[in-house]
């Protein structure tokens, strides 16, 4: 993990209630637990935030029979105000008899936020009757986007003017898959590849965009992913290990593919000529998936790669750079 990462260790006794305030490598001690915290400190507008968890117990700790499995909750806060949520889920087989859970959760940060006071709020359960609680502190950090005016034709102008019925149900489809979150779902834990060769980028994730169409009226919307510049017909590759949950035509996007990796994270890949995938296929990191086209609402040929987390759209590079959470 790079320099942004932090990881705290963190022991607390299984019947007491805490409420505390973290800072680098604080330390608590008890007989019970052995916590350990690792996750991105500084918060990006358009990234998001990932917290791991691993819980083990001292070697002469013994089991109860009441214990049950552990579970946690996170939530982002603005100052008191929740703004993102999300359950933890198990991603760690059990090493030896002292490893309880090794968990994983995972929040958008909207591309939108503003400086404020931010901070994570992690709820853990040990028991049936038992919760504890405490933060972790965040470090706000600004980003800067682009501005472009985007002119549309009139074929573009009717794609994205389209209300009929038979749009709005695959908004609505893609909608559904995108914030389902399956505790299950872990396909992968290592950072992500980029579905092409090409560093030709003609749209970046966040651009503020304005289309102007072609009798006169104008939009405004954010762009959710980077568009890559490459030829009609080149090949498009998994970023990462998943389960395909989409593969068809869409008016908007055209030939679309769909790939959950994680419970909520989905990559998504837009305007295709061709796709080698269906509904259903598991795919590795590097697999083929599909060519590049212009199909859907596209001014030329190119491929749009897209990362949503819990429905949120995140900036695809933060899975390639600061996405690392495999553990040997």
């Amino acid at each position: 993990m790079n320099k942004t990462v932090k990881k705290i260790i963190v022991v607390f006794a299984a019947l007491v209630q805490l409420s505390v305030c973290f800072a680098k490598n604080a330390v608590f001690q008890s007989e019970n637990y052995n916590l350990s915290v690792t996750y991105n400190e500084v918060l990006v507008p358009g990234d998001a935030i990932f917290v791991r968890m691993e819980i083990t117990t001292p070697k002469n700790h013994k089991k109860s029979k009441t214990e049950t499995e552990k579970k946690g909750a996170l939530q982002l806060y603005r100052d008191k105000k929740v703004i993102e949520k999300s359950n933890f889920y198990s991603v760690g087989k059990k090493k030896n008899n002292q490893t309880y859970a090794d968990l994983l959760c995972g929040v958008p940060v909207s591309a939108w936020l503003e400086n404020g006071n931010y901070y994570l709020k992690v709820t853990f359960s040990y028991s049936e009757d038992e919760t504890s609680e405490f933060t972790l502190p965040l470090v706000f950090k600004s980003r800067t986007f682009n501005e472009e005016v985007i002119e549309l034709n009139a074929a573009n102008t009717a794609i994205k003017s389209d209300v009929s019925p038979e749009r709005m149900a695959q908004i609505n489809k893609l909608n559904d898959i995108l914030f389902t979150s399956l505790a299950s779902d872990v396909f992968t834990l290592k950072p992500f590849a980029s579905p092409t060769t090409s560093t030709r980028y003609t749209a970046w994730y966040g651009d503020r965009r304005t289309y102007a169409y072609s009798n006169g009226k104008k939009s405004s919307d954010m762009h959710n992913g980077n568009d890559y510049g490459i030829p009609e017909g080149s090949e498009v590759r998994a970023c990462a290990d998943g389960k395909v949950v989409m593969a068809e035509n869409r008016i908007s996007t055209g030939w679309s593919i769909v790939v959950e990796h994680l419970p909520g994270l989905y990559s998504l890949y837009y305007h295709l000529s061709k796709m080698d995938v269906k509904e259903g296929d598991m795919v590795k990191q590097g697999d083929l998936i599909g060519k590049s086209g212009s199909t859907g609402l596209a001014t030329g040929p190119h491929l749009h790669w897209e990362m949503r987390l819990n429905g949120g759209a995140v900036r695809p590079e933060f899975f390639l750079q600061d996405f690392a959470f495999e553990q040997e």
